[in-house]
């Protein structure tokens, strides 16, 4: 499956407050979380379109230790999960943003 990713010069934590802000300026937030367990909820244009999407969201974002004591972070591509044309606008946009928002990191 292709993803989005970046690494990252911080450590996880750090890397995690980077990320959390560089998806909310991008409109994205977080659903749930494996370690905490805490769950956001957030609306999806792709549930209007057809409500069976909701099998394959939310985005999937990961943070890994990568190389030189830095974060690796990678994001589900949303065009990967959304082929059908009716969503090819909203998963182009969707996967713009997360783009964005990985690329705000590695500035």
């Amino acid at each position: 499956m292709h993803a989005i990713e970046t690494t990252v010069p911080l450590p996880a934590d750090e890397a995690e407050s980077a990320l959390r802000a560089a998806l909310a300026d991008q409109g994205f937030g977080v659903l749930t979380e494996i370690d905490i367990a805490a769950t956001l909820k957030a609306k999806h244009e792709a549930l209007q379109l057809d409500p069976t999407v909701a099998l394959v969201l939310p985005c999937n974002v990961v943070l890994e230790p990568g190389a030189d004591g830095g974060t690796r972070i990678s994001a589900v591509d949303p065009r990967e999960l959304m082929p059908d044309p009716a969503f090819a606008e909203l998963a182009q946009a969707a996967a713009a943003r997360l783009t964005a928002a990985l690329d705000a990191l590695s500035a």
